[in-house]
């Protein structure tokens, strides 16, 4: 298979993609995809693979920040509610 191929913009903006990058991808119908812009492209990655990089660029963190807004707000509601 060619690294590149051509696809085009139809009715509604609909765009199909290509059986073999379907079958390498194992893409199927009501597979979910994220589109993101770069400069003047556009990328579809699988949700899987979105899910995936945003864990593998996190996995260092050891402080939960849901943990650390809800401690924040907390505070900032304390504050709020005391007299002067």
């Amino acid at each position: 298979m060619s690294d590149t191929m051509t696809v085009s913009v139809g009715p509604k903006g609909r765009v199909v993609i290509p059986v073999e990058i379907r079958r390498q991808l194992g893409l199927q119908e009501g597979s979910v995809l994220v589109a993101m812009v770069e400069g003047d492209a556009v990328v579809l990655l699988r949700r899987e693979s979105v899910r995936a990089r945003l864990r593998s660029l996190f996995a260092d963190v050891e402080v939960s920040m849901r943990d650390e807004l809800v401690a924040e707000r907390r505070s900032a509601a304390a504050k709020e509610s005391r007299p002067g």
